[in-house]
């Protein structure tokens, strides 16, 4: 484990900690009749979190929504509205016209330690109303909203030089300040101020080391800009709501990690809720999964849904980091250790490098129609294998058609046996105890030692609880753990080319080698 990674894992634990004791939260938002968007709820268990999704499947609708959440103190009464960041165009003169059904947006709050609701509904125009709660008023909060607004625009540009014409003050950036952008960018800063001419501001940078060279945001990257900016906005404030879209434009990997980190930690010491729409993989790995909130629209019914957090080797795939990779999807742990067995043999055999497949593992074959949709979508679904237990072979027809729906096709693999890994996997270790004692470390006793184990399990070792439990005690006895074992008797049975295990291999070999001719 990197440094970093063990510092993002030590704030994830002190914000979950944390989070319990916070009195003023958004939990939650519901999104009906809004860009297409029928029905969507999307929680905040986390004070950091992650929008995901591709284009087009509502994640600046939701950080848009969440600005509606509260009144903000010192901004106007139309800044933070739906009817400003919702906006419907509408002519006398032609036809054109944005329209729209009956749109509600709900906001679920702890405020103030009571939990409390409120919703706008938009007919004519936009009201608000507290649910049943009499004598309700919108709850206050600071609140930052930053989307990809970036020097590009000319005439923002040809406004921001105006300054130079005016009267200006210029104020010096706090060292506190700049504690967030010195941690994330790889530059040191000796000073940075701001210029300021009636509501317009503009910021100069002076690099350590340079003799006084100072130089204007209109010669800063992207990136560091929008760090400077973020720094400079968020570091005062306290127990805000901060919305960031696209937060990894402009960002290097690591920086984007770096800020990612720096994020957390600002949400700690301030107690913010921090809420960003992102397309990266780095930055979704750099919160913890229950703040990771993935969105998808259904080609068919162009229904938006939140969907379940996918496992690392989904995540990877979908934002790009498998490129020229297998990816191979198991059910399960146990289902991975033989898996990876099997490699170990494979991998030796066909030349490859252990980097040139990526494996792991999801909560069951439930979760299956649901990749494989995203995977066609994203026609990922080429460098895709699935691999389901001996038990699955009935779930075929079904992932098949799901594949099929989106023009695809799907590979499949299925494990030995008729029945789970672990029934599978127990009946290989007795029926040649012998053979695995020495590959388990139990050269002598294991046959023993599995007797032994059947009769305590109760109802014997022919299903798969039972089996399971029975693997599980073994496992505990031999000082290993249940993959280890399942990934001993997947390399033997694949070297061996026993039983059933030549079908699977031969197989395999030939999704391999048809995914090298892709």
């Amino acid at each position: 484990m990197t440094l970093i990674e063990r510092e993002l894992r030590e704030v994830w634990n002190a914000l979950r900690h944390q989070n319990s004791q916070r009195s003023n939260v958004l939990t939650e938002v519901r999104i009906r009749n809004l860009r297409g968007i029928r029905d969507l709820r999307v929680p905040f268990e986390y004070p950091v979190s992650v929008l995901a999704g591709p284009n087009a499947c509502g994640k600046s609708t939701v950080l848009f929504t969440c600005a509606c959440a509260y009144r903000v103190p010192g901004r106007g009464p139309r800044d933070f509205v739906p009817s400003a960041l919702f906006p419907n165009f509408k002519s006398s003169m032609t036809q054109a016209a944005d329209t729209s059904e009956r749109t509600q947006l709900e906001f679920y709050y702890l405020y103030d330690n009571e939990r409390i609701s409120m919703r706008w509904t938009r007919g004519k125009s936009w009201n608000r109303s507290f649910m049943g709660r009499k004598g309700g008023e919108q709850p206050e909060r600071q609140l930052y909203l930053r989307t990809l607004a970036n020097l590009t625009n000319p005439s923002e540009v040809r406004s921001l030089l105006q300054l130079g014409r005016r009267d200006l003050e210029e104020t010096q950036i706090t060292d506190d300040m700049l504690i967030f952008a010195h941690r994330v960018l790889p530059r040191r800063y000796e000073r940075l101020s701001q210029i300021t001419a009636q509501s317009r501001d503009l910021l100069f940078a002076e690099l350590e080391g340079t003799n006084e060279a100072r130089y204007s945001e209109f010669h800063m990257s992207s990136g560091e800009r929008a760090i400077l900016r973020i720094s400079k906005d968020i570091s005062s404030l306290q127990d805000a709501l901060i919305l960031i879209d696209e937060v990894e434009a402009g960002l290097h990997p690591y920086t984007q990690q770096q800020a990612m980190l720096e994020f957390q930690r600002i949400a700690l010491r301030n107690r913010l809720q921090i809420i960003v729409a992102s397309h990266s993989t780095v930055v979704l790995e750099s919160v913890p999964s229950e703040a990771r909130l993935f969105l998808e629209r259904d080609e068919d019914t162009a229904e938006v849904r939140r969907v379940p957090v996918y496992r690392d080797i989904l995540q990877k795939a979908l934002y790009g980091q498998s490129r020229d990779k297998l990816s191979i999807l198991c059910e399960d742990e146990v289902a991975e250790g033989l898996m990876r067995g099997i490699l170990d043999t494979v991998n030796i055999e066909a030349g490859f490098h252990h980097d040139d497949i990526a494996i792991g593992r999801d909560t069951g074959v439930d979760e299956f129609p649901g990749h494989i949709r995203a995977l066609s979508i994203s026609q990922k679904m080429n460098d895709f294998l699935f691999v389901l237990d001996g038990d699955g072979k009935g779930k075929e027809a079904d992932l098949r058609s799901v594949a099929a729906k989106y023009g695809q096709s799907v590979a499949l693999l299925f494990l030995p046996g008729e029945e789970s890994p672990e029934v599978w996997i127990w009946s290989v270790l007795k029926e040649r105890a012998d053979e695995y004692g020495a590959a388990l470390g139990d050269a002598v006793g294991l046959a023993q030692r599995m007797q032994r184990i059947e009769r305590i399990v109760e109802g014997g070792v022919g299903q798969k609880d039972s089996a399971k439990t029975a693997l599980y005690e073994l496992s505990i006895e031999l000082s290993r753990t249940v993959p280890e074992v399942a990934r001993i008797v997947g390399k033997q049975e694949s070297q061996s080319r026993n039983r059933d295990m030549a079908e699977l291999l031969a197989r395999l070999q030939e999704r391999i080698s048809a995914w090298r001719q892709l």
